[in-house]
């Protein structure tokens, strides 16, 4: 590639790239009923998948502080997505043809940045606070790995240290219960009862949170719990 064709691909790019932002900032602008519309179903789509999806991840990620942020993005954008499109864009582009008023104007001019920050900042509280109605406790279906094993385990959460142990276990060599990815306490005599100290217990989308694994004689896990506090 020459010198003189450097600035032409780069020109190119740039062209690119202005057009792709004018199609978005089209889109974002289009105020018929139908595109409203279609703008708020969307985004409540996107914003359920990520408050489903990122919770369904919690329950095997217990830790990943960057998925509660994303759960907070998708559980935020299913209220302020219809909010933009139905409210915020048709009143910003009223004023900015009508308002008179010079602060109103200038206000008109920057309100989709302002509604855009306005929106992360919520993000960034929810993310932070983590309120019980946004994390939901995925762990009791999907923390137990499944196997050939019959176990009933039962637990008792309600004193310091919590206790469990299996009232039926066919196949089982031994019982461990494990938080925050470290070993607490194992039994290898039936009823397999296992206890640990509420502090010991690792944070969990939905509370404290510990694993009972019941393994075979090799060591293998045959059968996974998760158990909220």
């Amino acid at each position: 590639m020459t010198d003189a064709s450097r600035p032409t691909t780069r020109t190119r790019l740039g062209g690119i790239v202005r057009q792709a932002w004018r199609d978005f900032l089209s889109v974002y602008y289009a105020n018929t009923p139908v595109w409203r519309w279609l703008k708020s179903g969307a985004l409540v789509f996107l914003g359920f998948f990520l408050w489903m999806g990122g919770n369904v991840l919690t329950a095997y990620w217990t830790e990943a502080i960057a998925l509660r942020y994303a759960i907070a993005y998708g559980f935020v954008l299913i209220a302020w997505g219809p909010l933009t499109h139905l409210l915020v864009v048709p009143a910003v582009i009223r004023l900015r043809r009508t308002a008179e008023n010079p602060t109103v104007r200038r206000i008109a001019r920057n309100g989709s940045t302002i509604n855009f920050t306005t929106f992360l900042v919520i993000v960034a509280l929810v993310g932070t606070l983590a309120p019980g109605v946004m994390l939901l406790d995925f762990s009791s279906g999907f923390g137990a790995d499944g196997g050939d094993v019959t176990a009933d385990l039962v637990c008792e959460t309600g004193g310091d240290p919590i206790t469990c142990e299996l009232e039926t276990a066919e196949g089982v060599d031994h019982v461990v219960l494990l938080a925050g990815g470290e070993e607490i306490d194992r039994s290898g005599e039936p009823p397999y009862a296992v206890s640990a100290p509420r502090e010991s217990l690792s944070d969990g989308p939905s509370g404290a949170q510990f694993v009972v694994e019941l393994r075979g004689p090799n060591g293998e896990t045959l059968r996974r719990f998760v158990r909220t506090v």
